[in-house]
């Protein structure tokens, strides 16, 4: 239609609001250039897709799309001014543009420029009208006007009249710039020369080029009638609610005729010269002249409406009269506020931040005045807030940190309020779902727990069970559970143990044995598969149980090279043959030995301790027992069921004491286990031991040193050939360091099963003459308890026991001149020599 358009860019750019506008004219064909948004905005064109650039606009045709590509901005449909903004002078459309990433909102106006695309016509294509021939000249006639719905310069400009003799054209400009066409009687019309006139009335618009519009009037001669009706007044004015309800008067017109009879009698009707849709909405009443309502009356379809009543009498040959009525329709608060979700995000992550915008809001309201005022408000109680970014547009921003975990969705309520009264409101919910991120690690019920094992444990039982929690969602809230690298007796904690990695039970990998490994720890961690994953640790203690699956190992006596054991004929009752003594690796209840005289030559000589496995004489040996004596005994623990084990041992009854010391063959041997922890205690005792007996020695060379007899003593050792009887040996031995309290005493004490404190005198031995040997004594119960008070304080273990010097010789040993095997095996330490 036009080979030229005009783009005006005026350019105006606002940095608070973002504001830009455009002017194009109307009936511009698909893809005509608008503008460059992005050049005028400042954006990346290569950003655009990226950033979703797009058109938010609460009208249903697109009249405008934007090229992605290069950013410009294109007319989509064509735009008919006349039908998007009607008679408005000035046409403008408003469009929201909006960019995410950040979310940004630009407003542009694109103003429609008129073009001369109408042309001028009238309702009717033929006007009629009848005149009296005794009209007088300058008569003027109402001819409908034309309408151009172009606006300006385009509109109706001029009238023209085809040429006659009779009329001319008269026209008139009201207020709101349009005019009014009457035909004007030039000279007296004669009926019997020519009854009807047919003129052609034209109508020009302003345009380049010009368009025109043509209506025929016909004119009809009419006899003589004297006079016609006449309105009191020709303008009236009168106002009106909108949707007043039907039959509803509006306004009462009057004219007056001074004829007579018939023809003083007035018919009043709505004129063909207004406008169809008003007809439609209005009429009157033929006999009172009074304009009723007929239809709805909405003011934002017409806010005045410009009516031409028509008065004529009842004569023969009446000629009407016209007048015009102007109701202003007056607007009443009849419509709410429609909100337009332009952009909203029904999904948003839990972890966004403060100030993201969750939806963009429209509100528009068809009322004029207050009543088009609006409000919005978000309902409270919610972490988000509203805010007005533009002239009723509004954003639903994040006001306050989200968490799935307490609210995993919300239903935002929006409600906004006009300024009529009663005021009307409209509400919008909106729903939005919080989705989940991995902000939550695994939690455990606690940090820490022991779980207990029978030792001896099936390949692959199962131990224990861990589990965790994790409050979020899909693959955030999957847990896998792993063991953590560790060592276990210097060896990785995955050959003892291994777990199921979505169960979390743990299961062991060997059979335990409580003996070598009594507890172990074993770290273990869960992880979810958010990214990054987040872990947590939990310790679990793993305690073996022991179980009685070790049988006493009987460590002393034992016979070497056919030995036996001998006991002079003249021991006491109550004499001490043999200790048996045993151990048991279980602990506990399991470890707890009894000891039993299963079978023996003369059971009635001999009795056995059940708890210390001492084998003693019940009674005075004579000369009718047996000289060998053949004795089994049994030990047994105390778990259920009880494991046992026994000893065959042979007695020798001999009547001499050095030959008793000499038969003496029993050495206690404590089996080694070749654990290398068991290895550690060992050397560690060993040191302690050592320890001890330096100190105890520079200890009995000072009280040897400031001894009253001026007898100097010394206290040697001797490197014993069983080493591991000295490293498994607990020895305390005491000196008394003021000699003058008690002299010549010395304590000794055994651990493990030798768990008694033995106390032993020195004095010169009698089967010596050479006054430089000592015997180390056992005391007696009768040796004054220790020998003193001071004895108590300095001895407060010593166990008395009652036996005779002459018959004690297994106790009672010179150090120099007799073997010292049995006394040492006794009491499981290197030999000890007393030098004067």
């Amino acid at each position: 239609m036009q080979a030229l358009f005009t783009v005006f860019l005026l350019c105006i750019w606002n940095i608070a609001c973002g504001q830009i506008r455009y002017a194009i004219h109307e009936e511009l064909k698909h893809g005509a250039f608008v503008g460059n948004i992005a050049q005028d905005l400042g954006l990346d064109v290569k950003e655009l897709s990226s950033r979703r650039l797009r058109i938010m606009s609460a009208v249903r045709k697109r009249y405008f799309e934007i090229n992605l590509e290069n950013g410009v901005l294109f007319v989509n449909e064509v735009i008919d001014r006349e039908y998007v903004c009607r008679q408005s002078p000035a046409c403008f459309m408003n469009l929201e543009v909006v960019v995410e990433n950040p979310l940004e909102l630009y407003r542009i106006e694109v103003e429609i420029l008129d073009i001369n695309d109408n042309s001028p016509s009238f309702s009717k294509a033929e006007i009629r009208l009848e005149v009296l021939e005794s009209a007088p000249p300058r008569t003027r006639f109402l001819l409908q006007s034309a309408h151009d719905p172009d606006l300006g310069i385009n509109s109706v400009r001029i009238y023209y009249l085809s040429p006659n003799e009779h009329f001319a054209l008269e026209v008139q400009n009201s207020g709101d710039d349009s005019k009014f066409v009457h035909l004007l009687l030039e000279k007296y019309l004669d009926r019997e020369q020519q009854a009807i006139h047919h003129l052609l009335l034209t109508a020009v618009d302003g345009g380049t080029p010009e368009r025109t519009g043509t209506a025929q009037v016909i004119v009809t001669v009419l006899d003589v009638n004297d006079n016609s009706p006449a309105f009191d007044q020709m303008l009236y004015k009168a106002s009106l609610l909108e949707n007043v309800p039907i039959g509803t008067a509006v306004i009462r017109l009057n004219a007056s005729d001074p004829d007579e009879s018939t023809n003083a009698e007035i018919v009043y009707s709505l004129s063909d010269l207004t406008p169809s849709t008003f007809r439609e909405l209005f009429e009157m009443n033929s006999q009172t002249g009074e304009i009723i309502v007929k239809g709805i009356i909405d003011f934002e379809e017409a806010e005045i409406y410009e009516i031409i009543a028509e008065a004529k009498d009842k004569g023969p040959f009446a000629l009407p009269v016209h007048c015009t009525v102007l109701i202003d329709i007056k607007d009443v608060n009849d419509n709410a506020p429609d909100m337009t979700l332009m952009s909203v995000s029904h999904s948003v992550r839990e972890d966004v931040p403060s100030g993201t915008v969750i939806a963009l809001i429209s509100v528009t309201d068809r009322d004029s005045e207050d009543n088009g005022v609006t409000t919005c408000l978000i309902h409270p109680n919610l972490p988000f807030e509203l805010k007005s970014t533009f002239k009723n547009t509004y954003t639903v921003v994040v006001q306050h940190p989200l968490d799935r975990e307490i609210m995993s969705e919300y239903r935002i309520g929006i409600s906004c309020y006009d300024s009529g009264f009663p005021p009307l409101s409209t509400n919008k919910t909106i729903p939005v779902q919080v989705s989940d991120v991995n902000d939550n690690p695994p939690r455990f019920a606690n940090t820490f727990h022991t779980a207990y094992v029978m030792e001896n444990n099936a390949f692959g039982a199962s131990i224990c069970s861990v589990s965790a929690f994790d409050p979020d969602l899909g693959p955030n809230s999957h847990l896998s559970y792993s063991v953590l690298d560790s060592l276990v007796q210097g060896m990785p904690i995955l050959s003892y143990v291994s777990i199921n990695s979505e169960s979390g039970i743990i299961f062991s990998q060997r059979s335990f044995d409580y003996e070598k490994l009594k507890n172990f720890q074993i770290y273990v961690q869960v992880q979810d598969a958010g990214l990054p994953p987040l872990s947590a640790n939990h310790t679990v203690h793993v305690v073996i149980l022991d179980q009685n699956d070790n049988a006493p190992v009987i460590v002393f006596p034992l016979t070497r090279n056919g030995s036996e054991v001998t006991i002079p004929r003249l021991a006491d009752p109550d004499y001490l043959v043999v200790k048996v003594i045993a151990i048991d690796a279980d602990s506990g209840q399991n470890a707890r030995l009894f000891y039993q005289l299963l079978e023996a030559t003369d059971k009635n000589l001999f009795a056995m301790r059940i708890n210390s496995g001492e084998v003693r004489t019940t009674r005075q040996i004579d000369d009718r027992d047996v000289a060998i004596q053949m004795m089994v005994v049994l030990v047994k623990d105390n778990g259920h069921p009880p494991l046992s084990t026994t000893i065959t041992i042979t007695l020798s009854i001999v009547d001499s004491t050095e030959d008793a010391i000499h038969a003496v063959t029993f050495m206690p041997r404590i089996p080694e286990y070749p654990t290398r922890a068991a290895l550690y205690i060992i050397i560690s005792l060993g040191a302690i031991t050592l320890t001890l007996m330096v100190a105890l020695i520079a200890l009995v060379i000072t009280v040897c040193r400031n001894s009253s007899n001026d007898e100097d003593w010394c206290l040697c050792f001797e490197h014993s050939d069983s080493e591991m009887i000295y490293r498994n040996s607990n020895l305390n031995f005491h000196t008394v360091p003021d000699s003058s309290l008690i002299k010549n005493v010395i304590e000794v004490r055994g651990s493990g099963s030798l768990a008694e404190t033995y106390c032993y005198t020195l004095r010169s031995a009698p089967e010596s003459g050479k006054g430089d040997s000592q015997f180390l004594t056992h005391l007696s119960a009768a040796s004054s308890k220790c020998q003193s008070n001071a004895a108590d304080r300095y001895f407060p273990d010593c166990n008395m026991k009652e036996m005779d010097n002459a018959t004690m010789f297994a106790t009672e040993v010179s150090v120099l001149n007799f073997k010292t095997s049995y006394l040492l095996d006794h009491l499981a330490v290197s030999p000890l020599f007393l030098c004067k």
